[in-house]
């Protein structure tokens, strides 16, 4: 047994399943079954140390594809802009405040996967039976968030690179506003935010050796002791590992943290 992971169409993400039976090889198509049935994906890598895996419980993968998978899968393909209108014109008329990102059959097409952001939560309910009514299969209306949104559009950072959203990360993590305080980052939005209007993902790649290196380093605002006398710490460069602070005639100087 190994484990493959799979890449599909819809989204920018890939998920893990055993391989029980097959040599499969990277970039050749697969079925996989999963919570929404079969799914027709690419293998973008084989693992065969499993052991991260054991306590894991991961969906298997079905077949290799073949010729009548693709087609099913190219037709699917194929319809979903006409039936992303019908879904959105749906959308209008029921007055929802919703905004429908993107849609995708499973293999089969018993089921109809919607994605969608909004402001708040939405009861749904009525559109789900509409849709369902109209595309005569299993409808399912998932909520994401903006940073969903960037992943897919896509886009480029304040770096001047590709959004990481868009091109390596498949997952998100916490962002909080002390990693920026941490990394002595400026914390006016238009520095710490990405184009998703959230906090960019890049704040948590350093933060730990950030707090690493400032555990020894005194807060700033905070009063300390220097040469016998309280200062107030108006300034931290934990990569330089100095600190600047301001003395009693309100002359400032520069402190080495690792002098002494």
């Amino acid at each position: 047994m190994n484990v493959v992971e799979v890449k599909f169409d819809d989204t920018k993400d890939t998920s893990f399943f055993k391989n029980n039976k097959f040599d499969l090889k990277v970039n050749l198509t697969v079925i996989v079954n999963s919570d929404r049935g079969f799914l027709f994906g690419k293998v973008v890598n084989i693992i065969n140390d499993i052991d991260r895996f054991k306590n894991v419980e991961l969906y298997d993968v079905v077949r290799i594809s073949n010729k009548r998978d693709y087609l099913q899968h190219k037709s699917n393909i194929e319809d979903m802009p006409n039936v992303l209108k019908k879904c959105r014109e749906l959308v209008s008329t029921s007055g929802l405040s919703m905004n429908i990102l993107d849609g995708s059959y499973n293999l089969d097409r018993s089921q109809l996967l919607f994605r969608f952001v909004a402001d708040e939560r939405v009861d749904f309910r009525q559109l789900a039976k509409d849709l369902g009514s109209l595309f005569k299969t299993r409808i399912e209306l998932r909520q994401v968030g903006i940073r969903d949104k960037a992943k897919e559009i896509g886009g480029i950072g304040p770096c001047g690179r590709k959004l990481c959203c868009s091109s390596f990360l498949n997952s998100f993590d916490s962002i909080t506003i002390n990693m920026a305080k941490t990394q002595g980052v400026s914390l006016n939005p238009s520095k710490i935010n990405g184009v998703c209007g959230r906090l960019l993902c890049c704040l948590k790649y350093e933060n730990e050796n950030y707090k690493e290196l400032r555990k020894d380093l005194p807060i700033v605002g905070k009063r300390i002791m220097y040469n016998g006398d309280s200062v107030k710490v108006i300034s931290v460069d934990a990569l330089k590992r100095k600190y600047r602070i301001e003395l009693a005639d309100k002359s400032i100087i520069e402190v080495d943290a690792d002098e002494g």
